[in-house]
């Protein structure tokens, strides 16, 4: 529920908009299709419970700014398929994403990989944010040359999600050992998803690590909960996830936090309560 205009996006609107028929290579639909000239239909099932969203596929133009070494130099006209979303559930409902999602896995249908197939870009792709989560995307970017990287890890023989290998994990400076697992790094529900017994032997270091009390907290399901004040924050232990040829990605700040307001009455004031949730959750 909100009161602005998200503008949202629609094809009637748009004059370099066309349908994407079954027969088009990219409709993996196409087997429920009554006809080859039926506009192509999609349906996306998502991490978060009860989450989805169907339509149907269209083809429009995105007008991107071609950068060189980070200076604007000329505009660059992109096609690029987009799920036009005609029933939405669970999150979406709750108003997660109501202006929608970009695809940016490494399936064929996604935009790195349909611009990357026109020529117009490396197969890559950078997500840059300053502290206030504010940022841009770079297409075809290939990152700073001191950036770590990992492969993709196929599901089912194919490319489509984030999936990583693992061989090591680390809470603070204390490495759990015979570690090796795979993990979705973008569930597409803003959480890293971990095998339910690694999560498990993870939480128990990071919960023996940080000096704060557990807790449980009215409406959320997550075991690891913990009470701090604003004015003492506890020490959270930094956690880092171990790559193949050792490559590293180092999480410093593990937590999700939530606000809540509560009446201390031992002091009669307000005081905002921040619970200090794991960022990796169960599959």
């Amino acid at each position: 529920m909100q009161d602005r205009d998200l503008s949202e996006y629609r094809p009637s609107g748009s004059s370099s908009s066309r349908h994407v028929p079954c027969s088009h290579q990219l409709c993996e639909s196409s087997l429920n299709c009554k006809s080859s000239k039926q506009q192509c239909p999609y349906t996306i099932d998502y991490y978060t419970e009860n989450t989805s969203s169907s339509g149907l596929l269209v083809e429009d133009t995105l007008h991107l700014a071609s950068v060189d070494d980070h200076k604007l130099n000329t505009s660059v006209q992109a096609s690029v398929i987009i799920g036009c979303g005609m029933k939405q559930s669970g999150g979406y409902l709750d108003g997660v994403a109501p202006d929608g999602l970009m695809g940016l896995g490494p399936g064929e249908i996604s935009v790195p990989s349909v611009l990357a197939k026109a020529g117009l870009i490396r197969n890559s792709f950078s997500m840059c944010f300053d502290d206030e989560d504010s940022g841009r995307i770079y297409f075809g970017d290939k990152g700073p040359p001191t950036q770590e990287s990992t492969h993709f890890l196929p599901s089912d023989g194919k490319y489509e999600t984030y999936i990583v290998g693992v061989e090591a994990c680390c809470i603070g400076n204390s490495c759990l050992k015979q570690m090796g697992f795979s993990a979705v790094v973008d569930s597409g529900t803003s959480f890293t998803f971990l095998p339910n017994e690694v999560y498990e032997r993870i939480a128990k270091e990071f919960d023996r690590q940080i000096n704060a009390t557990i807790t449980s907290y009215p409406g959320y399901p997550w075991k690891y909960c913990y009470k701090s004040s604003s004015e003492e924050l506890p020490k959270v232990p930094h956690l880092k996830l171990v790559f193949p040829l050792n490559n590293s990605f180092v999480v410093f700040n593990p937590v999700f936090v939530v606000y809540g307001i509560q009446v201390l009455t031992l002091f009669t004031t307000w005081e905002f309560i921040a619970f200090l949730l794991f960022k990796f959750f169960l599959v």
